[in-house]
């Protein structure tokens, strides 16, 4: 059985990583590619790990245990892990893989020193690294030392780091087995760290070295700061050179001990920049290989490169592939940032947006995104883009012009593309200010849905999805009415006309924002008003509030009618789902579950509106804005008049205040629209799925959210469904939701963020945009998940974007902080509807803010105070 224990180097390949883990898989692999030279070693198999933990029945017991434990309990983590540990590293190795072990030792001879390290068959993979999540012993020498410490590998797959990575990661302890590689020992003259890609930017045309002297140990430890090599297109770009004081080297008895380096090497570089460069040709040759950038561990030994180790680079955000295939330069702007949803989408939902936006878009990392290279490249469309994105998001105009500051990296031509339409923010044609467009609007919508809902009903199978696809094109045709483009643009036109003219005329800074208090027609606004009135009739039955305290499940409405009070609070419940029940967080997916599949996610916030507020607390919210909005018109006319030509300006600044009050709460309703209809496709398209789950394709209904559009209609023609695939796709939507999507992404893979450029800021604070004009100071919430809201009166709600579910916390907040925003972005919009001091854009926010906190929020300035 001893084949079955140990694997030579050479006869491993990536396909067996369930025998010889992920770093053993991949050193299998190196060691096969021509010119990569890999220290000569062997393979402890999982099934020798399987052999030795069935000597011991009670670790089974306490995986049982660890099992059950809270990932953020780390005292019980880090006691039960030591138990396992201490009962793995108390085996005896049985003789038959003992024998196994120093038979594959004894070609190397007797004295041979060893580098024993641990291989799990979850570490290195293309989605989750487990960098140093298990353990190295380097310098083991001898066939008994080797024997203890390939104990130690074992056990180390129950350290405490390892034990909580794989709680955070979903990974079952019980499915991760610990191969262990053994490889004669390499004694360096240098060693470091080969990235195939900028780990920091994310571009892959630059190569990163890090590089010091003796073992790589010294750098991966910290103990000393690398010379630093950046490589592009075979030339080193940039250096920098640390003062190396101290490096790692073998001691000739076993181990490894920390020595000085003498003063007069400790300012010299590791490596020779042509050396640096011979090395980064031996990480592209890999990289070709593998088929994706790597983080790659190298020694030098007399001249000559060594490769130790190579995994995938799993922080890198992917590429989109562009729509033409072509090789040039492409500058995508992120589709999340704009729409308030920068989580990872499922397949179904990327193509259902795909299908029903605008412009074509393309994924990556489940994110999508806008290629406006074209729109860059000719002078008239590359401003009116800037301008109307910069309006919007300062730090997504500053990505971009970034990029257009490279020499050459955005072609330039005379005009836009023949046939496209013109650039967003050109002039629209006129319309004029009558609240009769807006109800128009409104009832061509209403009338759009209506048939949509009444029409879907009848389909089935795959004329259900000839029926969506037609659907698809009513969808865009409403929403590029000229109408409602027109009634969009008017209000924000006429609400940038007010801040820029009230600035320059009065000194007065975002004065739309108390202009457009309790504007009317706002379906968002609209929403979060109408949960306080549901609030209203539950507050008048404490049986009701008493029940829906202890509420944990989506069946709560039935079990109403059993309380005094619980049918008429069930009634008022179901009325406000019938009109917002398609709304949820991240709602442009339409994988996520809505209100209406999940009514309990409402429970915490109608609750917090009992608490919180009094009885009509709705109606005078509204009728407040609306006077103070009326009070400041009545103030900016005055002050205007009082001006040199200031009955000219006073009867400008009339008719705009008129129009952005007509016009800007009709922002809202495409969106409400979209939605609506995505709720009327997912119904249909899950009572498809629920077909295949009874005629046994499908496993489960939301499956079918891992297959595009077009593959699902693929599955309900064909009755069958590629497993795997789902599998796929599950994972890799997994390992997209640890990414962060960058606002501007190039075809070099570089991630682009943009900086505010001001100057007008007190140190310490934090920078973002100004959406909504006041100064508020309160105890942060940092929410994440509007599941989890505990509100008080006065909080500032802090978190990383806001869609219109949100709406309904802004009744009950004093202030807004997000990640992401712009101008005219939906929280930014409800805040200044709402009269919320809000700043949007804040880089990092909702971790350099802790729940609990004071602060002090600049709606007028857009910055935040962290106050002690």
């Amino acid at each position: 059985m001893s084949e079955q224990y140990v694997l030579d180097l050479q006869e491993i390949d990536e396909s067996q990583v369930a025998v010889v883990g992920g770093k053993g898989a991949h050193l299998g692999a190196l060691s096969r590619i021509e010119g990569i030279r890999v220290p000569a070693g062997f393979c402890v198999t999982t099934d020798a790990f399987r052999a030795v933990m069935a000597e011991a029945p009670s670790v089974d017991e306490l995986l049982d245990q660890l099992s059950r434990l809270d990932s953020d309990d780390r005292e019980a983590i880090r006691g039960l892990g030591a138990e396992i540990r201490r009962t793995i590293e108390g085996i005896s190795i049985p003789d038959d893989l003992a024998s196994a072990i120093t038979s594959a030792l004894a070609p190397f001879g007797e004295r041979t020193a060893y580098a024993v390290r641990s291989s799990a068959t979850a570490e290195d993979l293309p989605t989750a690294s487990f960098a140093g999540q298990q353990d190295t012993y380097l310098n083991v020498v001898g066939p008994a030392a080797v024997l203890e410490h390939v104990s130690r590998c074992w056990a180390s797959l129950f350290t405490e780091r390892a034990v909580t990575y794989r709680r955070r990661n979903g990974i079952d302890h019980r499915t991760v087995h610990m191969a262990v590689v053994v490889q004669q020992m390499v004694f360096p003259h240098a060693a470091g760290i080969l990235f195939t890609a900028d780990p920091v930017t994310g571009n892959r045309k630059v190569a990163t070295v890090d590089a010091g002297f003796g073992l790589g140990e010294a750098l991966v430890s910290g103990l000393v700061n690398p010379d630093v090599f950046k490589v592009r297109h075979g030339e080193v770009v940039a250096r920098t050179i640390a003062a190396k004081q101290r490096a790692v080297e073998a001691v000739p008895t076993g181990g490894t001990q920390e020595v000085a380096i003498e003063a007069q090497r400790q300012e010299q570089p590791a490596l020779t920049d042509a050396q640096v460069v011979r090395l980064v040709q031996l990480g592209r040759r890999i990289e070709a290989d593998v088929g994706r950038p790597q983080d790659i561990e190298w020694c030098l030994v007399d001249d000559d490169f060594q490769i130790v180790q190579s995994r995938p680079i799993t922080t890198l955000f992917p590429i989109p592939v562009p729509e033409s295939g072509d090789e040039d330069n492409h500058v995508y702007v992120s589709v999340g940032h704009q729409q308030m949803m920068t989580d990872a989408m499922k397949p179904l939902g990327l193509s259902l947006w795909q299908l029903t936006a605008m412009v074509p878009m393309q994924e990556a990392g489940g994110r999508l995104f806008v290629d406006v290279t074209r729109r860059l490249a000719s002078p008239a469309s590359r401003a009116a883009l800037l301008d109307v994105i910069g309006r919007g998001d300062p730090l997504v105009r500053d990505a971009l012009e970034t990029v257009l500051g490279r020499d050459d990296f955005v072609p330039s031509f005379p005009d836009v593309v023949p046939g496209r339409p013109p650039a967003a923010g050109g002039a629209p044609a006129p319309i004029e200010t009558d609240p009769a467009i807006v109800t128009e609007l409104i009832e061509r919508s209403r009338t759009s849905i209506d048939a949509l809902e009444r029409d879907i009903r009848k389909k089935t199978g795959p004329e259900l999805f000839d029926f969506l696809l037609e659907a698809f094109e009513e969808h865009k045709r409403v929403l590029s009415d000229p109408l409602s483009i027109q009634a969009i643009m008017a209000g924000m036109e006429a609400t940038w006309w007010l801040n820029d003219k009230l600035q320059e005329w009065l000194g007065e800074k975002n004065a739309a924002d108390t202009l457009t208090l309790s504007a009317p027609d706002n379906i968002t606004s609209e929403m979060g008003l109408e949960l306080l009135d549901v609030a209203d009739v539950i507050r008048r039955h404490p049986e009701v509030v008493a029940f829906l305290q202890g509420v944990e499940d989506d069946s709560f409405l039935d079990e109403l009618a059993k309380l005094a009070g619980g049918t008429e609070a069930r009634a008022a419940i179901e009325s406000y789902l019938d009109r917002y029940g398609m709304r949820c967080v991240g709602e442009i997916d339409v994988t996520r579950p809505r209100w209406r599949e999940r009514p309990a996610t409402l429970v915490p916030v109608i609750l917090d509106n009992v608490r919180n507020f009094e009885p009509g607390a709705a109606g005078r919210r509204f009728e407040q804005g609306r006077q103070k909005a009326e009070r400041k018109e009545q103030d900016v006319l005055s002050r205007l008049r009082a001006l040199p030509d200031g009955d000219r300006k006073a009867d400008e600044a009339k008719r705009m205040i008129d129009r952005v009050r007509t016009f800007i709460g009709y922002r809202e309703y495409p969106k409400y629209g979209i939605i609506s209809r995505y709720f009327a496709y997912k119904q249909a398209l899950l009572e498809e799925a629920e077909r295949l789950v009874q005629g046994g394709v499908l496993a489960e209904a939301e499956d079918v959210f891992y297959l595009t559009f077009e593959e699902f209609h693929d599955a309900v023609r064909s009755n069958e469904v590629d497993d795997r695939l789902i599998e796929q796709r599950k994972d890799a939507f997994r390992s997209y939701q640890a990414l962060t999507p960058p606002r501007v992404l190039t075809s070099d893979g570089e991630a682009v963020t943009g900086a505010y450029r001001r100057d007008d800021v007190p140190a310490g604070a934090l920078v973002g945009l100004p959406v909504s004009a006041g100064t508020v100071e309160g105890r942060a919430r940092v929410i994440l998940d509007m599941a989890d809201a505990d509100l008080e009166a006065g909080d500032i709600l802090v978190t990383t974007f806001t869609d219109p579910s949100w709406s309904p916390l802004f009744v009950g907040i004093a202030g807004l902080v997000t990640e992401v925003g712009g101008l005219m972005t939906h929280g930014a919009v409800i805040a200044r509807e709402y009269g919320l001091p809000a700043v949007v854009g804040v880089e990092q926010a909702t971790r350099l803010i802790r729940d609990g906190q004071r602060i002090r929020v600049h709606g007028t300035d857009g910055y935040i105070e962290i106050l002690p």
